[in-house]
């Protein structure tokens, strides 16, 4: 994912054409034939390419080429970059209707390279390119038979200025697109590349099948499940979240008041930037969303092993961070960070169809739906960066904020660290259901001011809202926190009632104050508790989950009282039948 600060690119017009667009046949010989099982960075995002829309599972780059490059020189390059690196001559071959199972390494083939050439420069050059960039990823890519760039060079009076591709996901992550880029770059310089130093994927994939690579497996799996089971499956549960679109504005902020503050504050605390960036995160989001403790997906961690580091491989698999911010200062919660943060990068590689089944039982069991409402990507610290194409008109900012286009958003809250130093550089997509722009660009400002706050002093942690000026979720007298999560009783009736076709239904808490109890009028049915947990688990994803997490115990009763609000009312009537409704009984661990 590249970025693009300034107006929405779609709405640029593009310059003039005076020549139509020409395809230009690449061809390429000399590679190694090879085949194999996937990765299971792939299988995950073909797992995802095969489920969701094109345009939001696509990658794009953008790419500035130098001034005099002829564009020989530059399809050149691109042959080069097909041949060294395995997984642009990878396909999936599988039948229709299936996915694939193993990877095929081609030795020689063609692409194609789309040059598109204007008799002048358009007014915003990298924005134009950026809109063109982000066109390309619509349309599924055939996992079975295309390159997995699609390349536009986009040129003016026939000079190549910039170019433009998207890419499959299924070969290429933000990073790999990263290393291309740089790679790109040093051949147009007259450099010669050494030896690729990272896995290719098929190496990989022989590595993740090895006796050490499935126990890595395995423990990533229980790691994920203890937090699956006991921590919050929302961060955002809260009123707001209903009413979420899937569609966020990126924001892009630049400040040289952050890095300073940043810089400062890692060395009073003695600890890397990298994370007490990543504490001043954590911190903000568990303040602002009213947790105590920021669950986290932090991309990223895959490529800090060296095997991997400068793979041109698809390694989409989350580190999931939980951090616990219970804890009195900032100090005390960075130095949490640094070992939470390298407990969730060793639990990282997972085969992510057993993840899934692992979260399905598990959320079915607790009775929740959980929700990736977090994602913090700070490719900062990687070998190659992907820094933004957008002009640097505020190169020198203390503290800039700008907005860009909107996109699809997975997620309700997803952050990009592209650099610290000379600026902190980072581009946020928050909910726009759950933050107002005024919110937003508050969010970004006040993370800037709690690193600022941490440059003199150990900032306690119940002071956020005074120091960044970022205020908690409000949350009405019904919500309350239950089984580690925050629950609308009122929802939780609402969708349970809906799950059961209306008949009337009551939500109480346990004895202990720590557990929903509901009770539910079947009459002349033949409801169960275990049909009655069904039921809810079946329309719990339609429903969007925010705010409702199943009870605890299903109490059925014949009819309801005339009190049907008074709990004890409800109690006192003769219980039909009660259970948990699970397979397996509910089990907490708080």
């Amino acid at each position: 994912m590249n970025t693009a600060v300034g107006k929405d690119t779609m709405d640029l017009n593009p310059p003039p054409a005076p020549h139509a667009p020409r395809t230009v046949s690449v061809t390429y010989a000399g590679g190694d034939e090879r085949r194999g099982p996937l990765t299971m960075g792939q299988a995950n995002m073909i797992r995802c390419i095969l489920r969701d829309d094109p345009e939001h599972i696509n990658n794009h780059d953008v790419w500035a080429i130098p001034a005099g490059t002829a564009v020989d020189a530059a399809i050149d390059a691109l042959r080069i970059l097909a041949l060294r690196h395995e997984g642009l001559r990878t396909t999936f071959p599988h039948a229709p209707g299936t996915a694939p199972v193993e990877q095929v390494v081609a030795a020689e083939g063609t692409f194609t390279v789309t040059v598109v050439d204007h008799t002048e420069s358009p007014e915003e050059p990298a924005r134009y390119a950026e809109s063109v960039a982000r066109a390309a990823r619509a349309g599924r890519f055939a996992l079975d038979r295309e390159f997995p760039l699609r390349i536009s060079l986009l040129t003016i009076g026939g000079v190549p200025v910039h170019a433009a591709l998207a890419s499959s996901h299924a070969v290429t992550d933000g990073s790999a697109l990263a290393v291309l880029r740089e790679e790109f770059l040093a051949l147009l310089a007259g450099e010669e590349l050494p030896p690729p130093a990272s896995f290719a994927p098929l190496d990989l994939a022989a590595q993740e099948a090895s006796p050490t690579g499935k126990r890595k497996s395995e423990a990533s799996l229980r790691y994920w499940e203890r937090i699956i089971r006991t921590e919050p499956q929302e961060m955002f549960a809260e009123p707001r979240a209903a009413g979420a679109d899937g569609r966020a504005r990126q924001l892009t902020l630049r400040s040289g008041r952050g890095a300073r503050a940043l810089a400062a504050a890692a060395g009073r605390i003695g600890n890397p930037e990298a994370t007490v960036l990543l504490a001043a995160w954590c911190a903000l989001v568990a303040h602002r969303s009213g947790q105590d403790s920021c669950v986290t997906a932090v991309p990223t961690s895959n490529r800090f092993h060296p095997t991997i580091a400068r793979s041109v491989n698809t390694l989409s698999q989350d580190a999931l961070l939980c951090l616990d911010v219970r804890v009195p200062s900032f100090d005390t919660l960075v130095r949490k960070t640094w070992g939470a943060a390298l407990n969730a990068y060793r639990h990282s590689q997972f085969d992510s169809v057993r993840l899934w089944e692992m979260i399905d039982r598990v959320t079915g069991e607790r009775g929740s739906h959980f929700a990736r409402d977090v994602v913090f990507n700070d490719v900062s610290v990687l070998p190659a960066t992907f820094l933004s194409t957008s002009p640097q008109e505020s190169g020198a900012a203390e503290l800039d904020l700008t907005w860009g286009p909107f996109q699809a958003l997975p997620t309700r809250m997803l952050a990009f660290t592209y650099e610290t130093a000379p600026q902190l550089h980072i581009s946020l997509w928050a909910d726009p259901a759950l933050f107002t722009p005024d919110e937003a660009e508050g969010f970004l400002t006040g993370l800037v001011r709690l690193l600022e706050a941490a440059t003199t002093r150990d900032v306690p942690l119940d002071s956020l809202t005074g120091v960044t000026g970022v205020r908690p979720a409000v949350r009405g007298p019904d919500w309350t926190r239950v089984n580690g999560c925050w629950v609308s009783p009122s929802t939780v009736r609402d969708a349970l009632g809906a799950a059961v076709g209306g008949l009337p239904v009551h939500i109480a808490t346990d004895a202990e104050g720590s557990d929903l109890v509901a009770y539910i009028a079947r009459g002349s049915t033949a409801l169960t508790p275990t049909g009655v947990h069904k039921a809810l688990m079946a329309v719990l994803p339609a429903h969007g989950g925010t705010g409702v997490i199943a009870p605890a115990r299903y109490v059925l009763v014949e009819s309801p009282p005339a009190e049907r609000d008074r709990s004890d009312a409800w109690h006192r009537l003769p219980i039909l039948e009660e259970g948990t409704g699970r397979s397996r009984q509910v089990r907490h661990e708080h």
